[in-house]
């Protein structure tokens, strides 16, 4: 689509791209936009963590180099990186799933952080690496609980494994971005970031213990959606919202690294995106056209979770000219829209259109292009 692929100057036009973690949600998502933008794309993850997937709804594995791998295992990690010469990395593979944490803390350890340690290595030993982005969460954050959203610069934390995870994993790129990716000390010349975003949504996730995908598998089973912590307060957002920023910050660090250096939140564009879970679960019921919800049994095991989050995105604002483009009921609508076209029973170049359609769409309200659209900054252009 002409639309898409003139997007970012077409800094990402023939270039090679490594995506860790593209067999997930988020990297399924970025891995088709990146294509679209004209780039020579290698993914490196293990299988797709469910069935289905938007990695094989789509068919990815026959439009890109699709390479089984697992981050935690550094010497073929390091061995793709010489063999492909990524030019841009954007590192997505995580265990991302908080209650699977308390199950598994080793292996969310072992994944998150080591993980991280083992693909910013690769990255130092790589000379044709000219930008990396690693994409953590706004869980990395110690979260008391206030009212006001999280900015860049507060304290890293996190009381269950994955969370604190996600801010080691954040300390960890601090780390190698002053000890080698800093020129200033003798590091490497490049492009280093951290992205932190909030709950997304979109089509094409079936990751268990998450709202949506939960939403999903009872609504075409019709059972009723059963929700845990109905009270708490997540900033939700479009999966098409936070990879606009991750594209766009690599884009600009591709041209001034030393200036667009350091982390990055994405989060909703107003207080609308902030909701609780029951809030999200009663208007994708609406839109859904049918659907009724229950709370938990109280006899299930208790596990905690933060009831409140918010994002501050004031500097990406600011200084990448980035806006959330979509209102809280559109993510919702767009999410709606895609698994409704999937079980019409799509095929995978149907589903792969779907997925492009909808990035055109958003390309075209984020550039003001499109009505409904309120700021005048575009996070895309």
């Amino acid at each position: 689509m002409r639309i898409i692929s003139d997007m970012f100057q077409g800094v990402y036009r023939n270039r090679k791209v490594l995506v860790t973690g593209h067999t997930g949600f988020k990297g399924s998502w970025l891995t088709i936009w990146l294509k679209e933008l004209g780039a020579e794309v290698v993914g490196y993850s293990l299988d797709p963590p469910t069935e289905p997937s938007n990695f094989a709804a789509c068919a990815l594995p026959d439009k890109i180099t699709h390479i089984h791998g697992d981050v935690r295992d550094l010497d073929h990690l390091t061995a793709v990186f010489n063999r492909c010469k990524p030019e841009f990395v954007f590192h997505l593979a995580a265990q991302p799933l908080v209650r699977r944490s308390y199950a598994e803390p080793k292996l969310t350890f072992d994944t998150n952080v080591g993980g991280t340690v083992n693909v910013l290595e690769a990255v130092r030993l790589t000379p044709d690496v000219r930008v990396v982005i690693a994409v953590t969460s706004d869980k990395c954050y110690e979260n008391k609980e206030f009212v006001w959203g999280y900015r860049e610069n507060d304290p890293m934390g996190g009381d269950d494994p994955y969370s604190a995870s996600k801010g080691c994993s954040e300390l960890v790129f601090a780390s190698y971005l002053k000890s080698y990716f800093d020129p200033a000390r003798g590091g490497k010349a490049i492009g280093a970031a951290s992205a932190r975003a909030g709950n997304v949504i979109g089509g094409g996730d079936w990751g268990q213990d998450r709202l949506i995908p939960d939403a999903v598998r009872a609504l075409t089973s019709n059972r009723p959606i059963v929700i845990r912590s109905p009270r708490a307060v997540r900033p939700w957002q479009h999966v098409l919202e936070p990879l606009s920023g991750y594209l766009r910050l690599g884009a600009l660090l591709w041209r001034d690294p030393g200036h667009y250096r350091g982390s990055w939140n994405f989060g909703p564009g107003s207080e609308a995106g902030n909701l609780t879970v029951s809030e999200i679960a009663a208007r994708f019921i609406e839109l859904w056209g049918s659907g009724t919800i229950v709370e938990a049994s109280s006899t299930e095991p208790s596990l905690h979770e933060m009831q409140a989050l918010k994002l501050c995105c004031d500097k990406a604002n600011a200084l990448l000219g980035w806006r959330s483009a979509f209102q809280i009921d559109e993510c919702l609508r767009y999410t709606v829209d895609w698994y409704k076209r999937f079980y019409s029973g799509c095929a995978a170049e149907q589903a792969y259109a779907a997925c492009c359609e909808q990035i055109g769409q958003y390309v075209l309200r984020a550039s003001g292009r499109a009505p409904g659209r309120t700021e005048t900054e575009s996070p895309t252009k």
